[in-house]
């Protein structure tokens, strides 16, 4: 017994350095009051300048990711034990000068990869994409300080702090502020809470700071300004199980995304440790750089005499912009101050000045002219004052200008995704006109690089599927991604263009349509056949009505155009659709693939086959038998659910009966699978005999 005693000491010796050798394995610890470039891997844009973390800067549709260079122990091996953390950084969004400040926000992350394969900007703040939104195999946790308010994800505003686990749909959110601690906290009821309740605008340029505690399942998140003191109530405590979602090991740092609204987000200084909740106290909150405006008026200055100096001048300023103005609506010019009409105020982009324009484009001069867009409307290169290009569409009042221009603006100037192209602004000439400033495209319309490019710069097989999915996500976005539906009506390669990197953007709305609640709620005449020659739905040209399913048949012909290297009517030939379709029915499908690509490029026939198939199944008479866009971008993205359940190469006995067995299809033709193909004839008066479905007769009004 007593050797037994003796040998207790002996053992505690032996077994202390391995339970501080485990401890310490676990146990990360760092606190970063500035950053080096060494002190981070970053991704994007993302870099350090003056020490302090740059994620995004006032690039369009741009993402930076910046992580702690090496993995951390997030959970136990073998074992649902999540290792608790606490961390505390201070930030702060940068908005630009005559720039909306909207432009997305930043996400505090775990992930299980380093790098940003898989993220898109904007609404997704470079950590996902549309695909993998809500996947559980993400294995992403992260707290968003997000200034958009996205319909899609459920955002309770513009202004919020969320908890989101594998999606950005948060598991909780809250408008961002916080409880002082001066209020009564015993016994005040929720609206008490609310009263009390202390607002913070994100974007402000002020600095911010944040505390994330996560142990025993509970996560509670703060927010206060620099230097205060941490309130006592969180702003968010939620019970969350991350076992599922975390790894053992985890990458952990920031993630930002722009989109057409831009700031910087910056992070200033960050701590972080899985073992000392109390390490956030060396963060550094005193002699930060300050990146607000200006407050204040000019008037508080000291001293009587001051006062009266600063006020002479003022008012002399004001006389002189006040005669300046009636000099330029002597001369019919538009100055930025003139005063906006009603009407305005609901949209974003606003009014921009018509010398602004001018100055850009060189006077419209001919050598910046870069091309025709719709019904033959001028399109002007320039370059702004602050270096961005642009490209200006010049639209007269005649000829139903003035819809075509509010229907741009009304649609156009209030969606954000990206891939549509940016519309910046918009300018009134005399006499009526009007001017619309999009966004520069460097690379043109994708009609040109399939059809006019020599085989040297033809696009690939590869680079026309994913210009094909760019364009699928858009309209999947104007379908289901907003607030209201939103009918293109005129999808087409002319009304595709290529950015600097080659990626699809789709563009003139002059022919869209806003649907809310099931019914047109913009521009009327909502009957009249409206598009292009060729692309148009059987069913609009019998009765000129406009549905999804419509927008679905034009992109179905888009596909086709695209892959076969065909516009929808040449002179001479058959429609395109109906040599697809009767090729299809020859078993001869593959023949209507693009012969220069065949000859010269390596493709996949199986994917090239599955796009054909897709694009016929779009432009299938039958409305009803019609894909949704949702369906068309699980299709084009080999969405894993399809793989998983289908091996087989026949794309006749797979891809339709799988659209039908979705559930959103009406029937479809029993034969259409089997050996013996039906006709396009068969096809016609079986599904299309009350339809006028005579391409050559029908006059449209289109480009």
């Amino acid at each position: 017994m007593q050797k037994h005693k003796q040998q207790q000491p002996l053992l505690l010796c032996f077994l202390l350095p391995v339970f501080l050798f485990f401890q310490s394995i676990s146990a990360v610890d760092f606190v970063f009051n500035g950053f080096n470039s060494s002190d981070m891997l970053l991704y994007g844009l993302a870099d350090v300048e003056s020490r302090i973390l740059t994620l995004t800067n006032r690039t369009y549709y741009s993402m930076g990711r910046a992580l702690y260079p090496e993995k951390i122990p997030a959970k136990k091996p073998n074992s649902s034990y999540v290792y608790p953390f606490s961390t505390s950084f201070i930030f702060s969004m940068v908005p630009y000068k005559k720039t909306p400040p909207a432009g997305y926000g930043i996400v505090f992350i775990f992930v299980s990869v380093k790098g940003i394969q898989g993220a898109n900007p904007a609404h997704y703040l470079g950590l996902l994409n549309f695909t993998n939104n809500g996947n559980p195999n993400n294995h992403v946790f992260g707290v968003e300080f997000d200034v958009f308010k996205n319909e899609e994800f459920d955002d309770v505003s513009a202004n919020h702090v969320g908890i989101d686990v594998n999606s950005l749909k948060s598991k909780a959110a809250h408008d961002a502020g916080y409880w002082p601690d001066n209020r009564r906290s015993d016994n005040s009821s929720n609206a008490d809470d609310e009263k009390s309740f202390k607002e913070l605008k994100l974007n402000s340029g002020e600095n911010y700071q944040v505390w994330i505690d996560y142990s025993d399942s509970l996560i509670n998140v703060t927010v206060a300004l620099v230097g205060m003191k941490r309130p006592l109530k969180p702003l968010l405590n939620v019970s969350l199980d991350l076992s599922e979602v975390f790894e053992d090991e985890m990458y952990v740092g920031f993630s930002s995304g722009t989109g057409q609204l831009v700031e910087s987000h910056k992070i200033l200084a960050w701590s972080f440790s899985n073992s000392n909740f109390s390490l956030s106290e060396n963060l550094v909150t005193k002699g930060l750089p300050s990146f607000g405006f200006p407050k204040g008026s000019i008037f508080r200055s000291k001293g009587f005499i001051a006062g009266i100096t600063v006020g002479g001048f003022f008012g002399v300023g004001l006389c002189a912009l006040f005669a300046l103005f009636l000099i330029k609506r002597r001369r019919g010019g538009v100055t930025e101050r003139e005063e906006m009409e009603e009407w305005e105020l609901e949209y974003w982009p606003h009014r921009m000045s018509y010398q602004e324009i001018g100055a850009a484009t060189r006077e419209f001069s001919e050598e910046n002219a870069i091309g025709t867009g719709g019904n033959r409307r001028k399109v002007y290169k320039g370059v702004l004052a602050g270096g961005a290009e642009i490209a200006v569409k010049c639209i007269s009042n005649e000829n139903d200008g003035l819809r075509e221009f509010l229907a741009e603006i009304s649609s156009l100037g209030r969606l954000k995704h990206r891939s549509l192209v940016g519309l910046r602004g918009w300018c009134k000439r005399d006499k009526g006109n009007f001017l619309l400033v999009y966004d520069y495209m460097e690379n043109g319309s994708l009609d040109k690089w399939v059809f006019e490019c020599d085989d040297r710069k033809m696009l690939s097989c590869e680079d026309r599927i994913r210009i094909l999915k760019d364009v699928a996500f858009a309209v999947l976005y104007l379908h289901e991604g907003w607030e209201a539906k939103v009918l293109h009506r005129d999808i087409k390669a002319s009304n595709v263009l290529l950015d600097k990197d080659m990626n699809g953007r789709l563009g003139d709305f002059g022919l869209a349509l806003i649907h809310d609640h099931g019914h047109v709620t913009q521009v009327p005449n909502t009957t009249r056949v409206a598009g292009t020659m060729g692309y148009l739905a059987p069913e609009v040209i019998s009765s000129g009505r406009a549905s999804a399913q419509t927008d679905v048949f034009t992109f179905g012909v888009f596909i086709l155009e695209v892959m076969c290297g065909r516009r929808p009517i040449e002179v001479g030939k058959p429609p395109l659709v109906d040599w697809a379709w009767q090729l299809k029915a020859q078993g001869q499908l593959m023949n209507a693939f693009d012969e220069r690509l065949k000859a010269g490029c390596e493709f996949d026939e199986e994917e090239v086959d599955r796009v054909l198939h897709l694009g016929l199944l779009c432009a299938y008479p039958d409305s009803s038998s019609r894909p949704t866009m949702r369906h068309v971008v699980k299709v084009l993205e080999g969405n894993k659910e399809v793989e998983d359940e289908v091996e087989s190469e026949d794309m006749d006995a797979y891809l339709l009966p799988r659209m039908k067995s979705i559930g959103r299809l009406s029937e479809i033709p029993q034969d259409f699978g089997s050996s013996s193909h039906p006709t396009v004839e068969d096809i016609r008066q079986s599904h299309s005999s009350s339809l006028s479905f005579s391409w050559s007769n029908t006059k449209a009004e289109g480009r």
